[in-house]
């Protein structure tokens, strides 16, 4: 197929970028101003490492100079926009959404290396995200607390006030460009905060795409940046104190660092995974073998609610295995941009190269590859089955680190016991799958495993967030979802009205 470009038909993004030979170079959006400053940085295609843009990587005084914006008006702006308004606002961002869905489903499978259908998906997700910011709102109600409950209180009463935190830092991940950052600016913003977003240095254009569009769906210039920065220059952003929440989807590692730079703040992350998936022996396997192909493989497994390690109950083992490999020989990997495709590249060589370590490594220590495992391309790779058993799945690779490919590890289990000791085992714990009808079992499972989510007869999969997802341990601090990520972007303030000796209250 021909060499990737980026190409965006809607007049509307004219003024974001620029055509130098070629290239587009793209514009940052600073409080209402499109400007290009600083140097320029490729962004490359996964499809096949072609500079598809360039953005520049801002220096600090305007660095400086968004924050300033953002802080000093911004957050008043958003503020004193009325909600009603606000949810307007959302609502015709979708509708912009929806008429430029084209250019943001290219820019997804050229930036991303995203199919068609992922693609489509993402941007429709994004669209009912910012319809149903409505569902958001009844979580900003406060509650009213009676004195009488207290001899202090006596003659007392309060409101309790859930209000906007201020300025939250949306970090974003290279996965979900598009859905990430509706999100993350649906739910601050909704709540009455200003966001500055730091889009993934790999895959900034879905950002920059719809700081556009809210720009021409009126939300509040001052109340809203979008950066492009490298990582090297994130530390004294997270520290600043004029930010008051971080947003962060990504890796553990990444959460640590910002949590380590940013000081006193609130946090909401979601950060590594790689999920595990119970098979007990009542299970309808080929369904379940289904279901767990695509868990494993759908964007190539660059999701952080991939699975990657499948726990089969021994009598069903065999043949669930015979059943996953069926499933798994179907997949098709290549350009996504051939209808024919069902999985495509990774978003780099690198990651490709720790797959084909995970790999080597796994061998080393005793596991069967059943499947895959073969490097097609710089970033192409085969969807991955190790077999592995108790005796040295704690040694591998892949179980202490979350590999954001399509691999994963297959072993039978003796018991649930067992398999759940494996599970609570790693570090990371998102969320889990269980495939059965053994109501006991389950419930067992559900009781002990310690992850956010448990998703039954499914694939783990967080969709818009309706319902709310999040890790413990190393998978992360707090919850996303409609209604819920509000708890992290706003504070409490108590307002007590004291009314002794007026007679309003004769208590006996």
């Amino acid at each position: 197929m021909e060499p990737t470009s980026i190409k965006l038909s809607s007049s509307e993004f004219s003024e974001i970028y620029e055509i130098k030979n070629g290239i587009p170079y793209f514009k940052n959006y600073i409080a209402g101003e499109w400007i290009f400053a600083g140097a320029p940085r490729d962004v490359k295609s996964p499809i096949d490492l072609n500079v598809i843009m360039r953005v520049p990587d801002l220096p600090d005084d305007v660095i400086e100079r968004a924050i300033d914006i953002v802080y000093s008006k911004g957050r008043w702006a958003i503020r004193d926009t009325p909600g009603e308004k606000r949810v307007l606002i959302y609502h015709k961002a979708a509708d912009l959404l929806e008429k430029f869905k084209e250019d943001f489903v290219n820019a997804l499978m050229i930036g991303n290396g995203k199919t068609r259908a992922a693609a489509e998906g993402e941007v429709n997700s994004s669209i009912e995200r910012l319809r149903r910011a409505d569902l958001d709102v009844r979580r900003l109600y406060g509650d009213y607390v009676p004195g009488d409950w207290s001899t202090e209180s006596l003659e007392a009463e309060a409101i309790i006030r859930r209000e906007p935190l201020g300025v939250v830092l949306a970090i974003t991940p290279f996965n979900y460009p598009l859905f990430d950052v509706v999100n993350k600016i649906t739910y601050s913003t909704v709540a009455g905060n200003a966001v500055i977003v730091k889009p993934a240095s790999a895959t900034p254009l879905p950002a920059l795409m719809f700081a556009r569009v809210l720009e021409l769906a009126g939300f509040p210039k001052s109340a809203l940046a979008v950066i492009t920065v490298p990582g090297s220059k994130m530390d004294k952003i997270s520290a600043d104190k004029r930010i008051s929440v971080i947003s962060l989807t990504g890796s553990t590692e990444t959460g640590e660092k910002v949590i380590k730079a940013a000081g006193i703040k609130q946090f909401v992350m979601e950060l590594g995974g790689g999920d595990p998936v119970f098979i007990l022996q009542d299970a309808d396997l080929k369904f379940t073998a289904q279901r767990v192909s695509i868990g494993m493989t759908s964007y190539a497994g660059q999701r952080c609610d991939a699975i990657k390690f499948i726990l089969v109950e021994e009598p069903v083992y065999e043949e669930f295995k015979k059943y996953l490999l069926e499933e798994l020989s179907k997949i098709k990997v290549g350009d996504p941009r051939d209808s024919s495709t069902t999985m495509g590249p990774l978003i780099d060589e690198k990651t490709a190269d720790e797959v084909e370590y995970a790999v080597k490594d796994a061998q080393s220590k005793g596991a069967k590859i059943l499947f895959g495992g073969k490097r097609l391309g710089p970033t192409y790779i085969e969807p991955t089955l190790i077999e592995a058993d108790s005796s040295n799945i704690r040694n591998l690779y892949v179980y202490n680190k979350e590999v954001f490919a399509a691999i994963a590890v297959i072993m039978k289990v003796k018991s649930i016991d067992e398999a759940l000791d494996i599970a609570n085992g790693r570090r990371y714990g998102l969320d889990a799958a269980i495939f059965g009808k053994d109501v006991d079992k389950i419930r067992r499972i559900i009781r002990f495993i310690e992850v956010g989510a448990v998703y039954i007869n499914d694939y783990p999969k967080h969709g818009i967030g309706y319902f709310p997802f999040g890790g413990r341990k190393d998978s992360g601090i707090g919850r996303e979802g409609i209604g819920y990520s509000l708890e992290y972007v706003t504070g409490y303030k108590s307002v007590v009205y004291n009314y002794r000796g007026k007679g309003i209250w004769e208590y006996s």
